[in-house]
């Protein structure tokens, strides 16, 4: 049914059998070679080979593999006879502090090869601490795992719930993650735990490595128990799986052992039928029980209760601490919010909380999960919410804290669709000192107020950008983008953008104007039909020709303006009529004055005069049409807020009623 191995036939006596051979071969090996340290590791061998067998009875389980081949490097043959080789030691606790857990000391001696078994590539449990290192902060392994609900809205889900439970084993705090989605069935929920298989090749999807659950869980806690259910060709299936570190370490495994078990629902008799033989239920299933929050199968199953015909359930415990010893997940700060409890010294260096720099949402999303989420994606799914502790989070829009915004247009190489960047200054401003770009990839934020400029100067001080950059690749903790030469380009690009806007509209906040203000350069303008959220509107881009000015040539270069040349302002113009040459008429005479002026010249300025008379009438229309279009797009904008949050309040009330459905199920 699966391309894993799932459980070891051996029995006890035969990995006795085993492990006497291995000893054997070993002293023969040493006799041979007549060298001191086999000799050290033989001696070491055989005295564990009693306390080794003692505790075989764990290892007949699901064991991640695979094939001989693995991304065209070939693997040796090894004997499989058995999964791995324990230790009965009681072993140290695990640290409960993740950058110190590292340390896996499974005092094992590894297996000649066999050429008479199928070889496969076996995966130590130490690389589930070291892959999980590449998230460096906690909220971005929660993230990751939301983008896996996200995803799930082209299969039906509408929202996703971010909670604390209690453990039932030992009363300690849990992270729950559950949503409704499509849910997977017992192939898929192997590859999910598996690495490096990924369904998703969706161009909207935003998951691609198949790396992300096992990183992030790892990074939250030592323990993860997913429950999963879903209806897949016709048949219901659901699955429990359990990635624990804290079993692979405490019990020795030299490779990644991860127990399943999995059931069909039988229409005709309305019972969940397991999938698998007896033992290998009995084995997985016991494994479970001893090392999950559950400690009955009853207790196991009923977790399915309120995922409903389709969902998946995550558990994440044994949460890990902080250097102080507490939680790194602080749930008691704010009963509605997650927050990263901070060490003694971070907590020195806060100031006061009437700082606007620290209650600014800059800086409020680096400790407060509500505050991260509410910007964590560029557009929110129709009819979907994330409800973190039973509260909704609310969608913020960074585009409506801008004042004096403008678009513009950035093109980069072999990219077909210009990219369109909003840009302007925090409300705020200049009383706050934040300044960055909000880069997304896939509608998914990977930098949040990125400094494209240095603090050291006020240059640059107050201008925040908006961007969705589809054309560079996010590396695999989604917390950074892949330091390719398009991205240096994209980086150098924003830094002008930003010093470009400061020198011209710094005067605009309060602060000496560098340069005189112009428009800049592939300025684009907002059109009020959008689909980009509240307050983003789709940009209508202006070619250089279509662009008004009143110093072009023929083929529309900008021409230099010579010297003598003087722009004549339109009042001045209204006095150089008939009217207005006639002091000089009578200083100099009639005469000479009529001849140096023929009656041609006076109807040029009249017409001249009546042009910009009609200009003036355009201009002041304009004005009128202009401020009507701001009053249209606060409306609009109005609207659309007004919109989601009804369509919030319907997600609300359809959970509700899907929660009130389960309690009434379960009375009948």
């Amino acid at each position: 049914m699966s391309s894993m191995n799932l459980y070891s036939n051996n029995s006890l006596g035969e990995l006795g059998m085993n492990a006497v051979n291995l000893e054997q071969d070993i002293r023969r090996s040493l006799q041979e070679n007549e060298s001191q340290i086999y000799d050290s590791i033989c001696h070491e061998e055989s005295n564990s080979i009693v306390r080794r067998t003692e505790s075989e009875n764990i290892r007949r389980l699901t064991v991640l593999s695979a094939p001989n081949s693995v991304q065209g490097v070939e693997c040796s043959p090894i004997d499989d006879s058995g999964f791995c080789s324990t230790s009965s030691i009681s072993p140290a606790p695990i640290c409960r502090q993740f950058w110190r857990a590292g340390d896996y000391e499974d005092m094992l001696i590894s297996k000649p090869p066999c050429l008479n078994r199928t070889g496969y590539l076996h995966i130590h449990p130490k690389f589930l601490h070291s892959n999980a290192t590449s998230h460096k902060w906690a909220f971005g392994a929660v993230a990751e795992l939301l983008d896996n609900s996200i995803d799930e809205v082209q299969n039906g889900a509408t929202f996703v719930v971010v909670d604390k439970i209690s453990n039932p084993r030992d009363g300690t705090t849990a992270l729950l993650i559950q949503d409704d989605g499509g849910g997977m069935n017992p192939d898929a929920m192997r590859r999910c735990i598996s690495f490096g298989f990924s369904d998703k090749h969706s161009k909207t999807t935003i998951g691609q490595y198949g790396n992300g659950f096992k990183t992030s869980s790892m990074r939250l806690g030592a323990d993860v128990v997913v429950f999963s259910r879903s209806m897949w060709d016709r048949k219901m299936t659901q699955s429990v799986g359990l990635l624990s570190y804290t079993f692979l370490k405490q019990t020795g495994q030299d490779r990644i052992v991860v127990p399943m078990v999995d059931y069909e629902f039988d229409s005709h008799t309305s019972t969940w039928n397991s999938l698998h033989a007896e033992q290998h239920l009995n084995n997985n299933l016991s494994t479970l029980l001893q090392w999950s929050p559950f400690t009955t199968e009853a207790d196991l199953l009923k977790q399915f209760d309120d995922i409903g015909s389709h969902g998946t359930k995550i558990i994440v415990y044994n949460l890990w601490h902080n250097n102080d010893g507490k939680l790194e997940l602080d749930f008691d700060s704010d009963p509605e919010d997650i927050c990263l409890c901070r060490n003694t010294t971070d907590n020195a260096k806060i100031s006061s909380k009437t700082n606007p720099n620290e209650q600014h949402l800059a800086n409020r999303l680096k400790h407060s999960l509500r505050a991260y989420l509410s910007i964590l994606y560029l557009r929110y799914p129709a009819n979907f919410c994330i409800v973190l502790r039973g509260q909704i989070v609310e969608y913020h829009n960074v585009g409506l804290d801008l004042k004096f915004p403008q678009f513009i247009r950035y093109k980069p190489q072999n990219v077909e669709e210009p990219v369109i960047t909003t840009i302007g200054f925090l409300k705020e401003a200049p009383a706050v000192n934040i300044h960055g770009f909000n880069v997304y990839h896939k509608n998914r934020l990977i930098l949040p107020f990125w400094h494209v400029v240095s603090y050291a100067t006020n240059r640059g001080r107050g201008v925040v950008g908006i961007l969705e950059a589809n054309f560079i690749k996010p590396t695999h903790n989604k917390q950074d983008f892949e330091k390719t030469p398009v991205f240096e380009k994209l980086e150098a690009r924003l830094k002008d953008m930003t010093v470009e806007y400061w020198d011209y509209h710094c005067g605009l906040i309060g602060y000496k104007v560098m340069k005189a203000p112009r428009p800049m350069t592939h300025q684009v303008t907002p059109s009020p039909k959008s689909d980009r959220g509240p307050g983003i509107y789709q940009p209508v881009v202006l070619t250089r020709d279509s662009l008004p000015s009143f110093h072009q040539n023929t083929v529309g270069g900008t021409l230099k303006r010579k010297r003598n040349e003087q722009i004549v302002e339109p009042g001045r113009v209204n006095r150089m009529g008939r009217t207005g040459l006639r002091p000089v008429d009578s200083a100099l005479g009639g005469d000479v004055l009529q001849h140096a002026i023929p009656a041609r010249a006076f109807q040029v300025a009249d017409a001249a005069v009546k042009i910009i008379q009609d200009n003036q009438k355009l201009h002041a229309q304009f004005k009128e049409y202009e401020e009507t279009d701001k009053e249209l797009n606060l409306k609009i904008t109005k609207l659309k807020d007004e919109i989601q949050k009804e369509r919030r309040e319907y997600a609300r009330l359809l959970l509700e009623t899907k929660m009130l459905e389960k309690v009434k199920g379960k009375g009948n």
